[in-house]
């Protein structure tokens, strides 16, 4: 009789020490047992519903979501264009603070248990936020023309001053009475202030204007007009190049001649030259610029601008390095190259 009584004794005991363990393993932060070895995820949680909204801020409610053990947390993301942001609540609602006026987020919503078990993602919910902006962009700084060629130009800009955000901008091009023809959107996130515009005809002028749009769709005023006249088409050529090298450096004698039925009037030449070179001397053309595509790119001077059809120039560098004159264009066409 006593040893039975001295055995429920013990068995209570070694419950409550049970019970104690697991209270100082919930104290402690440490996950149960039960916890670590549970592999089966929340159900998904209910639609997402927004209960107050404002141009910064949402607050947002679902339906909780089930677990055979129980859910800890709700990670809630919202996502606008490439960029996304995430929160974490361990209740079915949250706010969400610091969006941005009338921008269009996507957001999302699952469950978490305490074995780190997900659920499915509830949603999408896609919606706008209040407008809060009521003032248009500043007009964008008068374009820049570039990198001129016979059938396509680039642009640059300084970008317009708003108080939100610019969402893109639009490049017109200006005809005849002022009629304006959309040429294309540069619309990356956030948007560049450049571009390329292609498909033009050699040898014509053209005018082109620049305008910004926000994220509400309020349009800047349009920027002031660049006028450019696009290149001849590309000359045909041929160069005889004779070089003297040695281990750091050389000096390259260019013949250029005409081998098309027009003039050149005009005239400027490029090929491959590597940063680190450096040009020591330069005779019959002239340094135009250094472009960062490793490229040297040189003009004519005042008394060979004009290369009639089966004429030649000549011109000669001196340079360090070991990079010869190669893939030599004049005018943006590529010349036929003989060494000698």
């Amino acid at each position: 009789m006593r040893d039975h009584a001295w055995r429920g004794v013990r068995s209570r005991a070694a419950a409550l020490a049970a019970c104690a363990l697991t209270a100082a393993l919930l104290a402690t932060g440490a996950t149960p047992a039960y916890a670590a070895a549970d592999t089966e995820p929340p159900t998904t949680p209910g639609p997402i519903t927004v209960t107050a909204i404002d141009t910064t801020w949402v607050e947002l409610t679902w339906a909780a979501s089930t677990d055979n053990v129980g859910v800890v947390s709700y990670p809630v993301s919202a996502q606008f264009e490439d960029n996304g942001r995430t929160w974490s609540t361990d209740t079915n609602s949250i706010r969400l603070t610091d969006l941005q006026p009338s921008r269009t987020y996507t957001f999302f919503v699952r469950a978490l248990d305490a074995a780190g078990n997900s659920s499915p993602s509830t949603g999408p919910l896609r919606f706008t936020m209040s407008p809060g902006d009521d003032q248009p962009p500043g007009a964008p700084g008068q374009p820049v023309a570039y990198d001129v060629a016979a059938t396509q130009v680039w642009l640059r800009w300084t970008h317009s001053v708003e108080n939100g955000a610019v969402e893109r901008y639009q490049v017109f091009r200006v005809g005849a009475g002022g009629a304006l023809t959309f040429v294309r959107d540069v619309s990356q996130y956030p948007p560049v202030n450049s571009t390329q515009i292609g498909g033009l005809t050699p040898n014509t002028t053209y005018t082109f204007v620049v305008q910004a749009r926000d994220e509400v769709g309020l349009l800047s005023p349009l920027s002031a007009p660049v006028t450019v006249t696009t290149l001849p088409p590309p000359p045909s050529c041929a160069v005889r190049s004779v070089e003297r090298q040695w281990s750091d450096g050389f000096v390259a004698h260019l013949a250029v001649t005409n081998t098309g039925t027009t003039a050149i009037k005009g005239w400027t030449m490029t090929w491959r030259f590597w940063a680190s070179q450096k040009v020591h001397g330069i005779w019959g053309a002239k340094v135009v610029d250094r472009p960062s595509n490793g490229l040297l790119r040189v003009g004519n001077t005042g008394r060979n601008a004009v290369i009639p059809p089966g004429g030649t120039v000549s011109l000669g560098l001196v340079a360090s390095g070991t990079q010869l004159p190669q893939e030599i264009t004049l005018n943006g066409g590529l010349c036929v190259v003989a060494d000698e």
